[in-house]
């Protein structure tokens, strides 16, 4: 009895010291492109669903009017399009996120456009909390009550026919800062090939000023 209760005690003591090892020596997924745990997914999605439907409004307190949904397409383009994606144009760098930015203006698995399913007290949720750990952040200190609320009965209303100034807004690329002085502008096409040629054209590094 005294044999087994001391195994006992040494297994558990021995499994935080593994646990630890692990995270310290090996190689736990912390890279975009690592394969995840086993069970990681769910173990996150459960305790999320389960607070979002404790804690989301029931139901929008202003109606997804013309001027709602064009100041929606407004915010969204400022604040979400760059991950989410625009009607049409979907995020280049979404795909190489972890977990992957959903696209919202795109149809998925069973032919719903984003979240449009999605009951809008839901999407206010995540809008105003954010997500932790996924990059979807909180805007409740960027945002006010009304804006949030426009956003996410966009979002709600992704799937029916939008008034012609928000979808116009949505079909629209970003525009993008310019770029600082001496630094190339970013450009949709792709990257092209550097030849050796290329190289050894580009002007030698400017060494700095000796210091006195």
């Amino acid at each position: 009895m005294k044999g087994f209760l001391l195994g006992l005690i040494l297994g558990l003591l021995a499994l935080p010291l593994f646990v630890y090892l692990h995270f310290l020596l090996g190689r736990p997924p912390v890279a975009v492109a690592d394969v995840p745990y086993w069970l990681e997914e769910q173990i996150v999605k459960v305790p999320l669903h389960a607070r979002i439907d404790k804690e989301m409004p029931k139901s929008a307190p202003i109606e997804p009017s013309a001027t709602n949904l064009e100041a929606g397409a407004h915010i969204y383009r400022q604040q979400c399009a760059p991950c989410h994606g625009l009607y049409g144009r979907p995020s280049s760098f979404a795909s190489h996120m972890y977990p992957q930015a959903p696209q919202l203006w795109a149809p998925h698995g069973d032919g719903v456009v984003g979240v449009s399913d999605d009951p809008p007290g839901e999407t206010y949720w995540k809008v105003a909390n954010g997500i932790r750990l996924s990059g979807m952040p909180s805007y409740s200190k960027v945002l006010n009550e009304t804006q949030m609320w426009q956003v996410s009965l966009l979002l709600a209303n992704a799937d029916k026919p939008l008034p012609a100034a928000a979808l116009n807004l949505l079909k629209q690329p970003l525009d993008l800062d310019p770029a600082p002085a001496g630094v190339p502008a970013i450009s949709d096409a792709p990257p092209q090939k550097i030849t050796d040629q290329d190289i050894n054209s580009m002007p030698s590094p400017v060494p700095p000023d000796n210091q006195q």
